[in-house]
């Protein structure tokens, strides 16, 4: 009756927060997951969660699963793992490296999990701030790279994370924090503090003022998120941070986050990786386990469009 798909349909369902959202994670169309469900709670003769809510809230029916699932999945992982070596491909190498600031948040508690669930496999970890990790990549000193930003090279593939708003931060005070949201002109006359990074490799400049022909007053670079946090708060500019990393500041009130234009601007995050290391056990798992934290412990993702 209860199947290891009910499961998995359910702890989806909890993270994403909605329908739309878990069927995306599941590479399912919604109507198929709406379906999934309605012959589920039609077996066990009870609702399972309430429709049309925002968070999702599951009735006890649905918490009772819930806690099967969080019970059994992580063992079902284990389990996989162990499989997986049992076949080989237990043993290789993960060096990485990011061209993401903020990312450390999620990354970190994916390298832990993924460290003792692989003893095996080499791991490193590098910051591609200071040189340019796709060409690495390519020619295979690195074996992973965390990038907003993918080119088109010859045997790299991109696998998406999840997508994620990009949020600007102004102190309270600020004449732009009542604005309903920000267009390019308002940073005409301002002092905009980004990451030491080249301008081409900032969505706030290729893709909000570069296109409108706008440039800000005056550019200050900070490498340290809280330092860029504290000169906000103090009115000596405004930033532009992915909607997760801001979150912790601008829900205590530290500073106010405002939407990029009309619509928003929204980012996806990628995992490059060679061709030949798609098919290795640890990297698909390396893979899933990323995801699995970042909608975990992220405020503001999605899955990947």
């Amino acid at each position: 009756m209860l199947e290891l798909r009910h499961l998995k349909t359910l702890h989806a369902l909890r993270e994403a927060d909605s329908l739309v959202e878990a069927a995306e994670r599941l590479h399912l169309t919604q109507s198929a997951l709406s379906h999934q469900f309605k012959e589920l709670e039609e077996r066990l003769g009870m609702q399972l969660f309430v429709r049309k809510t925002k968070p999702v809230r599951f009735t006890s029916a649905g918490l009772r699963l819930l806690q099967l699932a969080d019970s059994l999945l992580p063992q079902l992982r284990s389990a996989e793992r162990d499989l997986a070596r049992l076949a080989g491909g237990t043993a290789g190498r993960l060096h990485m490296a990011i061209e993401c600031h903020s990312c450390f948040q999620w990354l970190m508690p994916t390298i832990d999990q993924f460290r003792d669930a692989w003893p095996e496999v080499e791991l490193d970890l590098a910051s591609g701030f200071s040189f340019a990790p796709l060409p690495a990549l390519a020619r295979g000193d690195l074996d992973l790279v965390v990038t907003a930003d993918p080119v088109d090279l010859a045997g790299i593939t991109y696998v998406p994370l999840f997508t994620y708003e990009a949020l600007l931060a102004v102190d309270n005070q600020h004449a732009l924090a009542n604005k309903p949201f920000i267009v390019p002109e308002d940073l005409a006359s301002l002092t905009l503090i980004t990451y030491p990074v080249e301008r081409d490799r900032l969505d706030v400049f290729t893709r909000f003022l570069e296109p409108a022909d706008v440039e800000p007053a005056q550019v200050r670079t900070s490498e340290l998120t809280v330092m860029m946090m504290q000169l906000v708060a103090s009115g000596r500019g405004v930033c532009c941070l992915p909607n997760w990393a801001l979150h912790e500041y601008s829900s205590r009130g530290y500073v106010t986050a405002k939407r990029l234009g009309e619509k928003g601007l929204y980012c996806t995050l990628y995992a490059a990786i060679r061709a030949d290391m798609l098919d290795a056990p640890f990297m698909r798992d390396f893979l899933l386990t990323a995801k699995d934290t970042s909608f975990a412990t992220l405020e503001g993702v999605s899955a990947a469009r």
